[in-house]
This record gives structure tokens, C-alpha cells and sequence, in this order.
């Protein structure tokens, strides 16, 4: 499912709401969990899953195609872990 999707699917489901509405509503709840997620902290949406930031450590690999060794440096990536309710669901398919 696309962020315009998303949209659609409010539109259609809430009658009252435009597409325009709906789209900034979305918007507004992206922007807020990425900027809660830029000042490290931990966001949680009860039945769907946890979104935290992790730490990677520098570490050294090598250019596939030359095999010259790059030195990649440590750096901090979301990390998304599912919910026990959407777990179970994926599952029952």
C-alpha cells in the first residue's frame, strides 16, 4: 500500500473528510513519528509495532567489484518491530 492509497482509503472511509484533508492528516502523523524518531525516541502504535532507532557500528568491507576494502563508518538506522496483533494476522493468511 502507497501513501496515496492510505489516502483513498481514509477518503473513502470517513465521508466527512476531503482528499486534501485526509492527505495532510497523513502527512502530519509521517512527520511527527520521523521527528519524534530524529530526537530518539521510541514510537509505539498499540497492535501495529514499535518503530526505535539502533546504532551500527563502523566496520570494514569490501568493493564487490574491485575488492578494495571500504571503511564504512558507524551510523543510526530505523529499526521497525511488528506488533503481536499484526504478527498474528500476517499470519492467519
Amino acid at each position: 500500500m502507497t501513501k496515496s492509497e492510505l489516502v483513498d482509503k481514509i477518503v473513502e472511509a470517513n465521508g466527512m473528510l476531503s482528499r486534501k484533508e485526509s492527505e495532510m492528516a497523513v502527512n502530519i502523523v509521517f512527520d511527527s513519528m520521523g521527528e519524534a524518531l530524529q530526537k530518539g525516541e521510541k514510537v509505539e502504535i498499540r497492535g501495529f509495532g514499535s518503530f526505535t532507532i539502533r546504532e551500527r557500528g563502523a566496520r570494514e568491507a569490501r568493493n564487490p567489484k574491485s575488492g578494495a576494502v571500504v571503511n564504512i563508518p558507524a551510523k543510526k538506522v530505523p529499526f521497525f518491530k511488528t506488533g503481536k496483533e499484526l504478527r498474528e494476522r500476517v499470519d492467519n493468511l
